[in-house]
């Protein structure tokens, strides 16, 4: 069964100028343990479409199910409910509360959740050490490099054991290299805990650590296929 679905979604925003179609009559779905990653030109549609299948925009046609749930259809408690409990999401800027140490910063969806304090001690722990920053938990933002940083927003993201993790340009501020290695992180957790992913990003150099390549260009979906194979 599919974590994510979405049934030919489209949004079309109102102008001045007339009416733009960001995303238009995409169709998708993502398995649990699949990696699926968005790509195109800037202005294609990726975040807006993003925005969609984390239910925090409303398509104006299509539907968007989280498993059996269909997210327009739900009222704003249980929508938040939802991105709370069963979402997780990657920024490009990172997103952290500068003024927390990176354990704070990892802690604050499960505040939100009451966790039980031992359980999310426990939890925090397990996620700053899954990204390799077990060592770092009491360093603020400032005290840590970008891609260190990112790393912290992947840990916070999978803190909440999320059943969909959505991530916009996560490696959008880094160096090719600390881009490759954020990238291979989140491929390798996806995978290894059986997350469904979907990752946005115009690097071609990140596009063949998908599972499946949707791109697109004005909005629509003009291929959904498995990467191309990469030269040796």
């Amino acid at each position: 069964m599919s974590t994510l679905r979405a049934e030919s979604i489209s949004r079309v925003f109102e102008s001045k100028a007339g009416d733009v179609h960001a995303v238009a009559e995409v169709s998708l779905e993502v398995r649990p343990g699949e990696l699926l990653v968005v790509t195109g030109p800037s202005g294609a549609g990726k975040t807006t479409l993003l925005n969609l299948l984390g239910g925090l925009d409303q398509p104006s046609s299509g539907r968007v199910f989280l498993g059996d749930d269909e997210l327009s259809a739900l009222g704003d408690d249980e929508l938040a409910a939802v991105r709370r409990d069963r979402l997780g999401y990657i920024f490009q800027s990172f997103g952290l509360i500068p003024v927390l140490s990176a354990a704070e910063n990892v802690e604050v969806p499960l505040r939100l959740q009451r966790m039980d304090p031992a359980e999310r001690d426990a939890r925090v722990a397990e996620s700053l050490d899954l990204v390799g920053l077990g060592a770092h938990a009491a360093q603020r933002p400032y005290e840590l490099s970008g891609g260190q940083q990112q790393r912290v927003g992947i840990a916070r993201a999978l803190a909440a054991r999320p059943q969909l993790l959505l991530a916009d340009e996560p490696t959008g501020q880094l160096d090719s290299g600390t881009a490759a290695t954020v990238m291979d992180l989140i491929g390798e957790l996806v995978h290894t805990r059986g997350v469904a992913a979907v990752v946005t990003t115009h690097d071609p150099a990140l596009v063949g650590r998908a599972d499946r390549v949707l791109e697109l260009h004005d909005g629509r979906a003009v291929s959904l296929s498995a990467p191309a194979p990469t030269g040796t």
